[in-house]
């Protein structure tokens, strides 16, 4: 009785312990209904408006695919590879485990493993720690698998689930990472390869080594046909095919780093993390992906053209020693071996060799042998930031500039044809300045473009939307906007004449100036803003008054504080490039104003549309207005400041900005249809350089992005609402012009404001006085029309 007591006590303890350990470690397993259910951490597509993929975020990159859309022989490759008794055991092979622990033994380490391919989709669910009680966690959980999923199910959640290394998550993926096709097309030396990949990713990548990830590959073809899933010569014709590697997908900032940024800060905001980077959103927005190319494009030139005319600042680097020079060329050849070099490209050489007799230096980009000649070398002279007239002469020894071993940047002007050993190089360098170009549709406030600066990678501060600098001249058309609902009209004649200012407080004067320090008498409002006259604007400002043109600020888009006095004029106040290209857009939309708009949906992981946007826009000044606004702006680009912008050969309207210490250049403009502004200037605020001016600086940033957003889309014009008249008038007096005027000029105006009195009065040009002199007091010469557009 005794013994069967303690009988009955061990069973019960057994049976507890048993128990106790089942709890233990089934405690915190993955729920069944979550497996079958199986939402896995998904990518978050962001796309362009046309549907192209301009962004993703996530944990894990995956794409989920129906066990119909894998191929047959991509299936018996895993099942050969992995688990060829899979649809035989429930779980656990314990055959393949007794036969690994026998091989592990005789090799005295881990050779083979017993795992499943249903233990294996278990472990990629449970922790990656190496311990025993994950073994035991992994088998229960593998068995209850079997037991409530049927083996397509388990098929579908394991070839989706699995790592193949490259960051890519699931078959779909990493077909996609490999070899840049969706998984239903691979044929059998891809799939081979891949389902070779998951037993060790790293080790077996073919970007790792092309030679073991080859002997893998063939292992599991030689599987294959033991397993009687292919023939010998299949096999034998698969392991002997040339492989097409996709370029290695690196961690890229994609084409638009700075749009995606303010896309992902929005989505965390209002959805989390969780949805944000596991949940598998699908975002469509408004970046129009040829005009981003071409936003890139425009701002590296543009930056880099700046840059250049103040000097060589000397090489990023030095090397000496022949062992880091060899290793400085295999990494590049590396890199070359699966993103080969593209003609416009930019790299980083190392320079072998200085002619200084024939201006040339040659320079290896890895193994890669290229020469950089005189056209290309001329920019190279000593630094001169300032670009001040004694500084930045040519040095015409070059040796003293370039020594072999130095490590510089190098564009490939074009990739010769096969055969030629000389890669045709232009001398680059990294600019310091920065620059942001912003383009929007005027009809929608659809974002087209947006670059926030030289570099993303090293700077995610976004001078498009976030950087408040002052405008300058670019500030101008907003109060001659205001001014054209106050009465004046583009033949308003204005004094352009000295203007002195007491500021009691500070006990001193302040003078305007215009930027060529001269006065030009009376003049039309037209020629005022095509030639950017300071002082004509300070008085328009005095007359209409400050809080009627911060009114109109506001009615066309500047949200930004501006100050109540009379600098007003001169683009004093700081404002962001968002709120500027915002308000020309609104003169190009016909004084309708259309919030800016950067996402269109919002969808989750099952298509559900959890946001969508619609243009929201409102009109703010007359169509009358706008249209006489965007006339006088195409003179600006017509004989004005903006003269560099004809070269579009299209319909074009614009302003050029530059701040009275030549620390900012701005250009704004519009066709029909896009308006865009750029922006140059140091993150520091500094002093541009001499001659610096927005028609210098941004203008060709401005004008080469339009060039090639517009490329092949039709000539329009800017269409003239109703209540617009046009009338001959004299340029000299504004008036009516009479058969005795020289040079008449048809102008535009509101209907009904056109001037009624005939010019009868002399020409200005007749009579010179006080007013045509310049600041110093001394006559003022007839200047021929500059070559370089002033502001």
């Amino acid at each position: 009785m005794r013994l069967l007591k303690i009988l009955l006590v061990l069973i019960a303890g057994i049976i507890l312990s048993i128990s106790g350990a089942y709890f233990y470690f089934t405690r915190d397993l993955p729920s069944l209904a979550t497996l079958e259910e199986y939402h896995p951490n998904l990518v978050t597509n962001v796309y362009s408006h046309d549907g192209r993929i301009i962004g993703e975020f996530y944990i894990e990159r995956r794409v989920v695919v129906p066990l119909s859309k894998i191929p047959a022989h991509l299936i018996t490759a895993f099942l050969a590879a992995e688990d060829t008794r899979f649809f035989e055991h429930e779980g656990i092979n314990y055959i393949s485990i007794l036969r690994a622990m026998f091989k592990n033994m005789l090799a005295g380490k881990v050779v083979q493993g017993g795992s499943t391919i249903t233990q294996q989709l278990a472990k990629s669910f449970l922790s990656s720690e190496r311990k025993l009680s994950r073994k035991v966690r992994e088998a229960i959980l593998a068995y209850r698998i079997e037991k409530h999923l049927t083996k397509d199910e388990i098929l579908t959640l394991y070839l989706n689930q699995i790592y193949f290394g490259n960051g890519a998550y699931g078959v779909q993926t990493a077909a996609e990472s490999y070899f840049g096709k969706n998984v239903h097309d691979l044929d059998l030396a891809e799939a081979a390869l891949l389902a070779g990949l998951p037993k060790a990713p790293s080790k077996y990548s073919p970007y790792a080594s092309m030679e073991l990830a080859r002997k893998r590959q063939e292992f599991v073809l030689e599987r294959m046909v033991e397993e009687g899933f292919i023939t010998a010569e299949d096999a034998q014709k698969a392991a002997s095919k040339k492989l097409k590697l996709r370029p290695r997908k690196t961690e890229s900032l994609g084409i638009a780093p700075y749009f995606t940024e303010n896309i992902r800060i929005y989505l965390e905001e209002k959805y989390g993390q969780e949805a944000l980077y596991k949940g598998g959103l699908e975002v469509h927005t408004t970046l129009d992906v040829e005009a981003q190319k071409a936003a890139n494009i425009a701002v590296r030139d543009g930056l880099r053209e700046y840059d250049k005319r103040h000097g060589y600042r000397g090489p990023e680097g030095a090397i000496k020693a022949k062992e880091e020079a060899d290793a400085f060329r295999a990494e590049a050849d590396k890199k070359m071996l699966y993103d080969p070099l593209k003609d416009g490209e930019i790299y980083k050489g190392l320079i072998t060799a200085v002619n200084s007799r024939n201006p040339a230096i040659m320079v290896d980009i890895g193994s890669r042998h290229g020469v950089v000649t005189g056209a290309d070398l001329e920019w190279a002279k000593l630094y001169n930031p300032s670009n001040t007239p004694n500084g930045g002469r040519p040095e015409p020894d070059i040796s003293k500039i370039f020594h072999a071993g130095d490590v510089v940047e190098v564009m490939v002007k074009y990739l010769p044809p096969q055969g030629s050993m000389i890669l045709p190089l232009k001398l680059e360098q990294e600019p310091v300045a920065q620059a942001a170009l912003l383009a929007i549709e005027p009809e929608t406030g659809a974002i087209r473009a947006m670059v926030g600066g030289a570099d993303f990678s090293k700077s995610q501060f976004n001078r498009a939307t976030q950087a408040l600098r002052q405008p300058g001249s670019s500030f101008k058309p907003i109060i001659y906007t205001a001014a054209i609902d106050k009465n004046y009209t583009p033949a308003t004649i204005v004094m352009d004449s000295p203007l002195v200012f007491d500021e009691t407080i500070k006990e001193t004067q302040w003078r305007p100036r215009n930027y060529d320090e001269q006065f030009e008498g009376p003049t039309t409002v037209r020629e005022a803003l095509a030639r950017s006259r300071n002082i004509i604007t300070i008085k328009v400002l005095k007359d209409i008054g400050i809080d009627h043109v911060l009114n109109y600020a506001r009615l066309l888009g500047i949200n930004s504080p501006l100050a109540r006095d009379l600098s007003l004029a001169l683009g004093s106040s700081a404002v962001t490039l968002e709120e500027m290209t915002t308000a020309f857009a609104t003169l190009a939309n016909m004084g309708v104003r259309s919030e800016t708009m950067y996402i269109t949906k919002v969808a989750d992981r099952s298509g559900t549309v959890l946001e969508e946007d619609q243009p929201f826009s409102t009109p703010v000044i007359s169509p009358e207005t706008a249209y006489i606004m965007t006339s006088l702006l195409q003179s600006v680009i017509e004989r004005g400041t903006g003269m560099r912008a004809r070269a579009l050969g299209r319909p074009a309207a614009g302003k050029t900005g530059t701040t009275n210490n030549l620390n900012d250049a701005w250009f704004m403009g519009y066709v029909p249809g896009l308006a865009a502004g750029s922006w140059l200037g140091y993150d520091e605020e500094r002093e541009l350089g001499r001659g610096e001016t927005g028609g210098r600086a941004a203008l060709p940033i401005w004008l080469r992005f339009m060039q090639g957003a517009t490329a092949g889309t039709p000539i329009r014009s800017f269409p003239a609402p109703e209540g617009i008249e046009f009338a001959r008038i004299d340029p000299d007096t504004g008036l009516l012009a009479s058969s005795a005027t020289e040079d008449p000029v048809f102008e535009v105006f509101k209907a009904g404001t056109a001037p009624k009195e005939v010019s009868v009065g002399a020409a200005r040009d007749s009579s010179p006085d006080f007013f045509m002199m310049d600041t110093g007091g001394r006559p003022k010469t007839k200047k021929a029309e500059p070559l370089e557009p002033e502001d």
